[in-house]
C-alpha cells in the first residue's frame, strides 16, 4: 500500500485541517494510508522519509528548520512525490529559498484580495493530469507569484484583471497548475485553494488535486522499479 504523509499548519485563514483532510481523503479513495501531522517534525527523520510515495504540504508562511527542509529535498530527489495547493505550498517558508527551489515558486500578490472571478486556461498538453478537462471559472484569491523558468505550466490565467500597480506592465498568463521535476522526484502545485470551499464550488480543482497527487506520487514506484539513484545530483558544494 502506497503511503502519504501530510503536514498542516501554519496561517489558519488558509483552512489547513480541512483541506489536508479532504487530500488525506482523496487518497484514502485511490487506496493510500495517511498521515496527518501538526507539527514540522514528522520531517527530522530522513529515513522515515524515504519509506514515503508522497508528502503533501498545508502549511502556510512560518519557518523551518534548514535540516528539515535538506530531508525533503533528498526525499524527493529521491523518488518520493511533493504536491500541494495554494499557500499551503507556495507561500510557505518564506524565508526558505531551497523551499522555493523545490517547489517551483512564490506567492508576491493577489490584487483585489479575495473575490476575484477569473477563469482558469488548461493547456495543451499530454499530461495525465489535464487530459480531457477544459477551461473553468473560480472566485477566490487570484494568484501572482514569480515562478521558475524550468516548471511545466498545466493551466494558466490572465493577468491584470484588477488595477494595481502591476498593471502598467503587458498582460501576462501566469502559470496557475504546474508540474516539475526534483532529481527522481516529482513536483505538483495548484495555485486554487485560498478556502476548502474552492474544491466545491469548482470541481474541477479537486479532479486535479486528485491527479496532480497521484502523477507526483508515481515517481517513487518508478525510481524504485527503475533501480534510480541520486548519484547523479549529489553536490558537495555549499548550497544554502
Amino acid at each position: 500500500m502506497k503511503r502519504a504523509l501530510l503536514f498542516q499548519g501554519g496561517w489558519d485563514g488558509h483552512e489547513p485541517k480541512l483541506t489536508s483532510a479532504r487530500f488525506s481523503r482523496i487518497l484514502q479513495e485511490e487506496g493510500f494510508q495517511t498521515e496527518i501531522s501538526d507539527t514540522l517534525d514528522c520531517l527530522a527523520d530522513l529515513d522515515a522519509l524515504m519509506e514515503l510515495d508522497l508528502l503533501v504540504a498545508c502549511w502556510t508562511g512560518g519557518e523551518i528548520k534548514s535540516e528539515y527542509t535538506r530531508n525533503v529535498a533528498k526525499a524527493v530527489g529521491a523518488g518520493v512525490g511533493l504536491a500541494g495547493c495554494h499557500g499551503g505550498m507556495c507561500d510557505s517558508f518564506r524565508q526558505d529559498t531551497e523551499w522555493q527551489f523545490i517547489t517551483g515558486g512564490q506567492w508576491v500578490s493577489h490584487p483585489g484580495g479575495d473575490g476575484v472571478e477569473y477563469t482558469v486556461n488548461i493547456k495543451s498538453s499530454s499530461s495525465p493530469i489535464v487530459y480531457g478537462l477544459e477551461d473553468f471559472t473560480v472566485k477566490s484569491e487570484h494568484y501572482y507569484l514569480h515562478v521558475d523558468p524550468a516548471i511545466e505550466v498545466l493551466a494558466t490565467t490572465r493577468f491584470p484583471l484588477i488595477s494595481y500597480y502591476h498593471i502598467s506592465n503587458k498582460a501576462v498568463d501566469m502559470p496557475v497548475i504546474w508540474t516539475k521535476r526534483w532529481g527522481n522526484g516529482r513536483v505538483f502545485y495548484n495555485s486554487l485553494g485560498h478556502h476548502d470551499d474552492v474544491f466545491e464550488n469548482s470541481p474541477t480543482a479537486e479532479v486535479l488535486m486528485r491527479r496532480g497527487m497521484l502523477w507526483a506520487a508515481e515517481g517513487k514506484e518508478i525510481a524504485v522499479r527503475e533501480g534510480l539513484t541520486t548519484d547523479a545530483f549529489e553536490n558537495n558544494a555549499k548550497m544554502y
